[in-house]
């Protein structure tokens, strides 16, 4: 039997509901790194495990597979705990921006392995592409030299680490194949596997901004995470944090690289970005031993902070990579910035009392500011500016954000749909719930 007449036996297999053993899954894991598995097979092997799932084993046998398609990474020269955050992917997400270096201050070191954006989120490997000069794929020489000079290092994956998850994650992102937990569980175990990792925690986003919108679903993806994660021997926790609204002001790769800057710098901050990060940092410095409770997490990290120890450590990761040595004092001088800006008022003053987070991510990736096609180039610029969050007022002179365009027309038909994205009331929402929402791992 051929190589092409197996690999479309194994997708006929699983689109049929049938199992697939650990030895087949390696095999289309070896094909799919050695091109032998055409695109259209690898698209045809994550619709049927999209709409067939697979099993528990046989998510850790690819998971596995995909960890030892390239190479695992050793950090025992290192003096400190190797850790790392990962997340399920939001709309306005950049909290790895700002926790890496945080926990790099905090005596952690963070080789953090992230993705392009998938579908209606943003990716931290875009936000950092718009920052002049940064390597995103740096060789392993590289990599491992940023780390050691500044704690953290976040880069995308190399052609040594987890390279099937490399293209077959590319595939998903233009084939609506993104929302398989079995595929989210293998991709991001597997790259966090080959980091060579003491310890993770897990950032699941919940809410019409993620790609688990309700609890149920979100809950489902967790525990497929942590028992994965468990069967490799990986301790990690997760926290399930709310996603139905951006996560702080802006939305849009230079922004949010912006965004991240002002609050390691203490310049401003949005009160749910600093609540979300400031719960998955206490989770990792806990769980690497770097801090005995929660509340003694939390005060280093606040340290870290407040005495520009973490932004320094920003600093430092964005020299070692390549980008501007003086980012974090001057950043409007690097990052990009679009020619148009329109304030979006909304049709009648009010409070806003919902938001649908997914139409903002697609209305940033219409913009440019994502991809729609796996060749397609990244907007660094394009996004919107000051974005509204839940109980804020809003009127003719208060607008519901800016967008950040390449041309008036686009402005405006961002402006539309902004517009539609939310709902806005005379009536005052309350208090705002806190967005973290649970937590689920091992105990304190």
């Amino acid at each position: 039997m051929t190589a092409r007449a197996t690999t479309a036996e194994l997708i006929r297999r699983k689109r049929d509901g049938a199992p697939l053993t650990e030895a087949q899954i390696a095999d289309l894991v070896v094909g799919i790194v050695d091109g032998s598995v055409s695109d259209g097979q690898v698209a045809a092997f994550a619709m049927a495990v999209y709409f067939r799932g697979m099993s528990r084993e046989e998510c850790a046998a690819l998971t596995r597979a995909m960890r030892h398609s390239g190479v695992v990474l050793d950090w025992s020269d290192l003096d400190g705990p190797i850790l790392d955050k990962h997340s399920t992917g939001g709309v306005g997400d950049k909290v790895s921006l700002i926790l890496a270096p945080v926990v790099a201050a905090c005596g952690g070191f963070v080789p953090m392995i992230s993705g392009r954006g998938l579908g209606h989120t943003g990716g931290t490997l875009d936000k950092l592409g718009s920052i002049p000069g940064y390597d995103t794929v740096p060789g392993l020489d590289r990599f491992r030299a940023a780390v050691r000079a500044a704690g953290c290092a976040i880069v995308g994956q190399t052609a040594d680490l987890a390279p099937a998850d490399r293209r077959l994650y590319a595939i998903r992102d233009v084939t609506a194949t993104v929302e398989s937990i079995p595929l989210i569980t293998a991709s991001i175990l597997s790259k966090k596997l080959a980091a060579g990792l003491d310890a993770l925690v897990m950032d699941v986003k919940v809410g019409s901004g993620a790609f688990a919108p309700s609890l149920e679903s979100a809950t489902e993806l967790t525990e497929s995470l942590l028992s994965v994660a468990a069967d490799a021997g990986l301790p990690t926790v997760a926290v399930l944090t709310d996603m139905s609204w951006a996560l702080g002001h802006h939305v849009g790769n230079a922004l949010e690289v912006r965004e991240a800057i002002d609050v390691l710098t203490g310049r401003r901050h949005d009160t749910r970005l600093y609540t979300v990060t400031l719960a998955l940092a206490c989770e990792l410095l806990v769980l690497g031993g770097l801090a005995g409770d929660t509340a003694t997490a939390a005060a280093l990290v606040e340290k870290a902070l407040a005495s520009g120890a973490a932004a320094e450590r920003f600093g430092r990761m964005v020299a070692a990579l390549g980008g501007p040595r003086n980012l974090v004092e001057c950043p409007d001088r690097y990052l990009a910035g679009a020619p148009v800006e329109l304030a979006v008022a909304p049709e009648v003053a009010g409070v806003i009392t919902r938001m649908d987070a997914r139409a903002v991510g697609l209305l940033v990736v219409q913009l440019g500011g994502g991809r729609q096609r796996v060749q397609d180039a990244i907007d660094p610029a394009v996004g919107l500016a000051e974005v509204r969050g839940p109980g804020e007022a809003v009127g003719r002179d208060r607008p519901i954000a800016l967008v950040h365009a390449r041309s008036t027309a686009d402005a405006e038909t961002a402006a539309a749909t902004l517009r539609r994205a939310v709902t806005v009331s005379d009536e005052p929402i309350g208090a705002t719930p806190s967005p973290v929402l649970r937590r689920m791992g091992a105990a304190r």
